[in-house]
């Protein structure tokens, strides 16, 4: 066959015809699953504490209103609060966070301020804005039922602005939040110490024997301690200049005057309690008595019954 002459078009039944010449495969489509139109919906939109800050690039998909929509969990991110394990290492808490607030890509990354609100959500979106508490009045002991009206807290802590700034003397100090991977690690380790503590008082051993495993456990909490306030330092500005070498600040706030280090944890602890939970002020149904009530974040709980 002369090579200028012009293949013959292949037909096909239902197809057009074709050239002798490969064509490229196309992908079928995905089918379109009937039900998506039955998939859950945003019920609560969310404005971060921290507005976007502190965030690594890619962690979060910043949203130009900063609005985050907000999902009610699903059936598995409701088991995923009744496994233990997964409570005890944070699992649980960054699953149901990836699931219900999509636009945070890494929860393990985000930076502390940003979780309880992030729960508090999540809680409204899966069981509405009313979470029943239930106490024990401290005059005559009979049970009471409250209601705790969650979207009040909302509000105040999405509007918690964080100090990023704090003077003392010639010093200015550079803070900001841990991220929540560091938190739940100091958590873990806090935990450790204490359950050697309690090994150490089960277990027959010399009083010499207890001092020393005591004291260990001591020096390493409080290394931790220190450790908490260190972290939180980006930098520390002084009428020189300014140092945001980390171990530089390391040094600094080892061998610096107690009264700096207390000032600074005080301050430290003064923020985390800007973002708890509010005590609320009630009265007893049977002797009238009136007494404070407190709700913890306590995760198991707080997810664990439906208002």
């Amino acid at each position: 066959m002369d090579e200028n002459t012009e293949m013959p078009k292949v037909e096909i039944a239902g197809q057009p015809a074709t050239s002798g010449a490969p064509q490229e495969a196309v992908a079928p489509a995905a089918p379109v699953n009937p039900l998506a139109g039955y998939y859950r919906q945003p019920k609560v939109y969310l404005r971060l504490p921290s507005r976007g800050k502190w965030y690594a690039q890619g962690t979060l998909d910043v949203s130009t209103d900063g609005q985050y929509p907000v999902y009610a969990m699903t059936a598995k991110d409701e088991l995923m609060y009744k496994t233990p394990d997964a409570l005890m290492n944070g699992a649980a808490t960054t699953e149901v966070i990836k699931s219900c607030v999509p636009a945070i890509k890494e929860p393990w990354n985000m930076p502390t301020l940003d979780v309880d609100a992030c729960l508090v959500a999540i809680r409204i979106a899966t069981y509405g804005d009313k979470m029943e508490i239930t106490t024990h009045c401290p005059k005559c002991k009979e049970e009471q039922n409250y209601d705790y009206v969650l979207n009040d807290h909302l509000e105040r802590i999405s509007s918690f602005e964080f100090p990023e700034q704090y003077a003392i003397g010639d010093l200015t100090f550079s803070l900001k939040p841990y991220t929540y991977k560091e938190v739940t690690s100091k958590q873990l380790q806090q935990m450790e110490q204490e359950r050697i503590f309690n090994i150490v008082n089960s277990e027959t051993m010399t009083e010499e024997e207890k001092l020393e495993k005591f004291g260990s456990s001591f020096i390493k909490l409080t290394e931790m301690t220190v450790a908490v306030v260190i972290h939180s330092i980006s930098a520390i500005t002084t009428p020189q200049g300014t140092v945001n070498d980390k171990q530089m600040i390391s040094d600094f706030i080892q061998n610096a005057d107690k009264e700096i280090f207390k000032k600074l944890s005080e301050h430290l602890q003064g923020i985390a309690k800007g973002l708890e939970l509010k005590t609320k002020k009630v009265k007893c149904g049977d002797c009238e008595h009136e007494f404070e009530v407190a709700l913890t974040m306590d995760q198991a709980n707080f997810f664990g019954a439906k208002s």
